[in-house]
């Protein structure tokens, strides 16, 4: 078994939950950190996995995929503040002193590199567990694979995709294509809502269909059905960029040699000099020697 993590997941959640009057001895902000650092060790003390990365999104900027594609991309996100900037950079320098591959790049997305480590892991005969609760990565599920929103304690199978999310796996690119995603600004089709979205990828299977043959739309036993060919139709567009935009890429950079992915003992010396200078106590320096 092959374990993805999406750090963006664990650090946020962090940031909330913990009072920001946790501080270093020079008075930045640690609270992100320390969740993250606790949540790497839980997860490391309970599993001991042989093979495990952590991805993590860089800035974003004109080189990205998606932004070069549709600029307004995630535009509606307020950037992160300097405090918590800093945060991932030590939670990256952990990751590595905990003897973890860290996966970034400033042209994908972390989801991306989790895509590409997955097929990595599928040419290799490995199945793969992705620690996230983003539903974007359920389309990277196969059959084998799980979807873990670890802080929740829920896992997702690939064949319990369509009760959680109402379509396979395979069709979650083109559902976000036909609803839009708000959160990442992406558009959709207005008048379709994930119902109506469902209901057309279980007849039709794929956005391509649903376009090959628009006028069968209007017949099918669906609300307001009549007035979707029309609607779909003047989406044409906006439907194709979206897709475009909710397609997780294959071809995101991962280091060449596959065995950078295994586990690596934990670097004590490294990891004490992080937590020192985080003015962290004990308790995760012990963690960490009984990963060693």
């Amino acid at each position: 078994m092959v374990y993805l993590i999406d750090a963006s997941v664990f650090v946020f959640r962090a940031w909330y939950s913990i009072p920001p009057d946790m501080t270093d001895p020079e008075q930045n902000p640690v609270n992100a950190l320390y969740g993250f650092c606790r949540f790497l060790g839980d997860f490391l003390e309970q599993e001991r996995p042989r093979v495990v990365a952590v991805a993590f999104d860089e800035n974003r900027g004109e080189r990205c995929v998606r932004t070069a594609i549709y600029p307004a991309y995630k535009a509606n996100r307020e950037p992160a503040p300097p405090e918590l900037r800093q945060q991932f950079a030590r939670c990256r320098a952990v990751t590595r002193a905990l003897g973890l591959a860290d996966l970034a790049d400033g042209s994908f997305e972390a989801d991306d590199l989790i895509a590409a480590a997955a097929a990595r892991a599928r040419a290799a005969g490995e199945s793969v567990t992705i620690l996230s609760r983003d539903k974007d990565l359920a389309q990277v599920l196969q059959p084998g694979d799980v979807l873990w929103d670890y802080p929740a304690g829920r896992r997702v199978t690939y064949e319990q995709v369509p009760e959680i999310y109402g379509v396979r796996a395979e069709q979650i690119a083109d559902f976000l294509a036909l609803t839009g995603d708000a959160v990442d600004n992406i558009p959709g089709v207005r008048g379709v809502g994930p119902k109506t979205a469902a209901a057309l990828l279980r007849h039709f299977d794929s956005v391509e269909a649903i376009y090959a043959d628009l006028e069968s739309v209007a017949r099918l036993a669906i609300r307001s059905a009549p007035a979707l060919p029309g609607r779909l139709r003047e989406h044409r567009d906006i439907v194709a960029v979206a897709r475009q935009l909710t397609q997780l890429r294959y071809d995101a950079p991962l280091p060449e040699d596959a065995a950078a992915l295994l586990r690596r003992a934990p670097d004590l010396a490294a990891l004490a000099t992080l937590y020192d200078a985080a003015g962290f106590g004990q308790a995760l320096r012990r963690q960490a020697a009984r990963l060693a």
